[in-house]
């Protein structure tokens, strides 16, 4: 039986294919890239022997009403099958294999795809408290009603998308306003380089850019953040050319600094401003797009309208949050993670501080004893050591290093680190890049306290480091399983 075009010719966003190929494969590639860092870091960070152990967190009631897989039971073995199943599902959408299923199959294989990974989410504690584990739940469940090629994009929920763009630009953007000085009279780039979470070897050369180009920075933050994203519900290609000056900026981003997967998903969902048609005009008129059927079968219509109306209704906490004093930043409003409010670096840390970690096979009390340290895969160490480029991968234990170095209260998990550094637990020290003692436990570690700021040019020259550290203090003064102590 056939209705009639006008029923849902409205709803069919067929200018919009090439968008949903990249907004389809792109969260998906994220997705995979999320699922390994869980297979490779989950069981030694919050497994049955991790740091935080997840059986130990599902005894609070708070955890057994969190949406999860694991709400009943957990241990690593499952941890893997789910990560690993998620890893596979995601890889047919990036290979375009399950768009060529029909809708009433990819849409709830893709949304399979989203409830794994919310379930390792919810049951991630500290180790998943960042922004951008929200921001790929979210996008997960909205990229999912784009449909596959049996319909074309539902344009409530190309806008959707568009409204999560603007939601993640402009809450940054106010978050900035609202909070540290330094955004106000132009000074955060001065510093933020240099202090950001975890540098990529850009950052140096960043860092050491003229100060009026650090303003000029900042001006283009505020620009990108405050003012690009309204445009992004302009008519097209009004659409289009805010899409891709918020895709510059993030590309900037990454070529400066190491934020996980957080630039990567805004680029990629950013996409959604721009349309085949203005595709086809940058390709110098080529026939592009077309991608896919160019209606909406009725059935689909009625689906892809009850989930816009759905998120339409959660959308009013975050709406309300963008504009309040007392803003919220990188918050959820619900268990699912859906239609949250974001923001990034309300304040701009000055100095850098970092927890170096050292063992030693003699006498702790000796003072001629040697102490080596710990060599992390990403976060500062050694003054030497050109910082590396690791993002989209997320290094959970390094970022949390830095929080750790910040005075984060939230931190019960760093005893249990060095514990197990004394005992010389082979998962954990795979999580690092360095052991200075091969897998043998050592006698003692010690955690110190060191302030780091980027060489400049004439330092650098002359002693070949990256980074000029000073010794601030002990954070952690020796202990030793061996003493007892």
């Amino acid at each position: 039986m056939e209705f009639p075009a006008w029923l849902t010719g409205w709803l069919a966003g067929d200018d919009y294919t090439i968008a949903r190929e990249i907004l389809e494969r792109g969260v998906a590639a994220l997705y995979l890239i999320a699922f390994v860092s869980a297979v490779n870091q989950f069981p030694a960070l919050l497994g049955e022997h991790g740091l935080l152990p997840v059986r130990r967190f599902l005894r609070h009631p708070y955890a057994r009403k969190q949406p999860t897989l694991f709400r009943w039971r957990y241990s690593d073995r499952l941890l893997r099958g789910v990560a690993w199943t998620g890893a596979v599902l995601s890889a047919l959408v990036v290979s375009g294999i399950l768009q060529l299923a029909p809708s009433y199959v990819f849409v709830p294989v893709f949304l399979v795809v989203w409830f794994l990974y919310l379930s390792i989410v919810n049951i991630g504690q500290t180790f998943y408290g960042f922004g951008w584990e929200s921001l790929i739940c979210e996008a997960g469940f909205i990229v999912a009603f784009l449909g596959a090629y049996d319909t074309a994009p539902p344009i409530t929920i190309v806008f959707f998308v568009r409204w999560l763009v603007f939601r993640l630009e402009f809450g940054a953007g106010m978050i900035k306003m609202r909070g540290d000085r330094s955004w106000r009279d132009l000074t955060a780039l001065y510093y933020h380089h240099e202090t950001q979470p975890m540098p990529n070897p850009v950052s140096r050369w960043a860092h050491l850019l003229p100060k009026w180009w650090h303003r000029v920075e900042v001006l283009g933050n505020h620009f990108a953040q405050l003012i690009v994203p309204w445009f992004l519900f302009a008519p097209q290609p009004v659409a289009s050319v805010a899409a891709v000056i918020m895709i510059l900026t993030q590309l900037w981003l990454v070529l400066t600094g190491n934020f996980a997967w957080l630039n990567w998903i805004t680029i990629v969902l950013a996409f959604a401003g721009i349309s085949d048609s203005v595709w086809s005009w940058a390709f110098g008129g080529a026939a592009l797009g077309g991608i896919g059927s160019d209606t909406i079968p009725l059935w689909y219509a009625v689906v892809a309208l009850a989930a816009t109306i759905f998120l339409v209704v959660l959308s009013w906490p975050p709406l309300r949050n963008l504009f309040s004093r007392r803003q919220l930043m990188n918050a959820s409003f619900n268990r699912w993670h859906l239609v949250n409010a974001y923001g990034a670096f309300g304040s701009v840390t000055k100095e850098r501080y970092e927890v170096i970690v050292e063992g030693t096979a003699d006498d702790p009390y000796d003072r001629e004893a040697r102490w080596q340290e710990y060599g992390f895969k990403g976060k500062p160490g050694d003054p030497r050591r050109v910082p590396r480029q690791f993002a989209p991968y997320h290094l959970r234990l390094d970022w949390l290093m830095w929080f750790l170095a910040l005075g984060s209260r939230d931190s019960p998990w760093f005893e249990v680190f060095l514990l197990r550094l004394l005992e010389a637990d082979r998962p954990t020290l795979k999580l690092l890049r360095h052991d200075p003692f091969d897998g043998m436990p050592p006698r003692a570690i010690r955690a110190r306290m060191f302030l780091y700021r980027f060489s400049t040019r004439a330092e650098k020259r002359e002693t070949g480091d990256i980074w000029v550290r000073s010794e601030v203090g002990d954070l952690v003064p020796p202990v030793s399983l061996r003493d007892g102590q």
